[in-house]
């Protein structure tokens, strides 16, 4: 018998790709059809349980790419007209940062389900403003970090719940890429635009794009969130008129007196992504789909101190091998989708909601404070969030 959670090297995870309510569709529109817009409609696309009944975008060439992947769809320059039309009944907020609390409360207004890409707002104001707003509506309101829907990450929560990997006193995470993030721009007065996440104006840098997703994920494990942070970070390689950095270093303590370490570079892509939950049982290293888990304790002598393992997984792990997680390896953004599509057809409980996604926002704000400024902050330097 393998531990709870994990299968064998030979056994594959299946994968779902359509679902539906009484082949019942949701009649979506997408607001930002840049990359992730467009690659979130080539998603909705393959599952076939959407209906993409309009997009719209500021820029002309964009918005005809979206249009591209979406040849029934009504197309629109501004996200108003879309909100107004009577065939969409719910949105996907695919745009820069900076203007996610402005349409996500016009889209509330207009009453529209949201998808809201992380992070879910950029501000400690404007997150209270769009939570005012929601206060009271019965409209769902998902935020997009997608790993809350994972089946693997969520059998990981379950795992570290449990008790499996012991006390966890520190996860260590990264996100490496190799790459500047710099688009083409065809005429210098769309640079802002295009390449929104260079300013400071419109983004919040690796912090907000990528270390989000694992704070999210520590937030919603721990059931808390960081009581202070510091860090460290600059702009070291690519120096092309950036605001934002192009690699960051963040530590931050929880209530638990647990430590949590992001790192995010640019300029070596190692590794990628991985977050390492280092308990005092076992070490759980997960990547986008796969996870493993590696025992700390190999004596046979202390087999019992872990539950259900077997011979072939003991020395395994005496071997310094891990033992794969037992869960489907989907796209996560494929399972958020699916989540996203049962509570607004069918009413199931939004997993990845407006409160972790606020808190979440929050957490961003500080680290945007922590590397920009320099110093230690602390949860208590801000008011405290109001859900209602």
């Amino acid at each position: 018998m393998l531990w709870p959670g994990c299968l064998s090297k030979n056994e594959t995870p299946g994968n779902e790709e359509v679902f539906s309510a009484n082949g019942r569709k949701l009649s979506i529109g997408v607001i930002g059809t840049g990359d992730r817009g467009k690659g979130l409609i080539q998603l909705m696309n393959k599952i076939g349980s959407f209906e993409i009944v309009a997009c719209a975008d500021v820029l002309p060439f964009r918005l005809e790419e979206g249009l591209k992947l979406a040849p029934r769809a009504a197309g629109y320059a501004a996200f108003e007209p879309l909100l107004n039309d009577p065939n969409v009944e719910a949105v996907i907020i695919a745009t820069p940062f900076s203007t996610h609390d402005e349409i996500a409360i016009a889209a509330l207004d207009a009453g529209k389900h949201i998808y809201c890409e992380k992070t879910m707002v950029k501000g400690i104001s404007e997150i209270q403003s769009v939570l005012d707003k929601a206060q009271g509506s019965s409209l769902v309101f998902q935020t997009g970090h997608q790993y809350h829907s994972s089946p693997l990450y969520q059998r990981v929560r379950s795992m570290v719940l449990a008790g499996y990997v012991g006390d966890v006193t520190a996860y260590e995470c990264q996100w490496n890429r190799n790459g500047s993030w710099r688009r083409p721009v065809p005429d210098p007065k769309f640079e802002r635009l295009i390449n929104w996440r260079m300013y400071r104006e419109f983004s919040g840098g690796l912090a907000a794009e990528l270390m989000s997703h694992q704070i999210d994920f520590i937030n919603w494990v721990t059931g808390s969130h960081p009581e202070k942070m510091t860090g460290f970070g600059g702009i070291d390689h690519w120096k092309d008129g950036r605001e934002t950095f192009d690699n960051a270093h963040l530590l931050a303590e929880y209530p638990s007196g647990m430590d949590a370490s992001f790192t995010c570079t640019t300029t070596n892509g190692h590794e990628d992504y991985q977050i390492k939950i280092l308990g005092s049982k076992a070490t759980i290293i997960l990547d986008y789909t796969h996870g493993e888990i590696y025992a700390e304790n190999f004596d046979e002598k202390q087999k019992g101190v872990v539950d259900g393992v077997s011979g072939a997984t003991l020395k395994a792990w005496k071997q310094g091998k891990g033992a794969p997680i037992n869960a489907p390896g989907n796209d996560p953004t494929f399972d958020a989708l699916k989540q996203f599509y049962d509570s607004v057809l069918n009413g199931s409980p939004v997993i990845s909601d407006i409160k972790t996604g606020a808190t979440t926002s929050k957490c961003v704000q500080m680290a945007l404070d922590v590397l920009h400024g320099g110093e230690i902050k602390y949860w208590n330097d801000y008011p405290e969030l109001n859900f209602g």
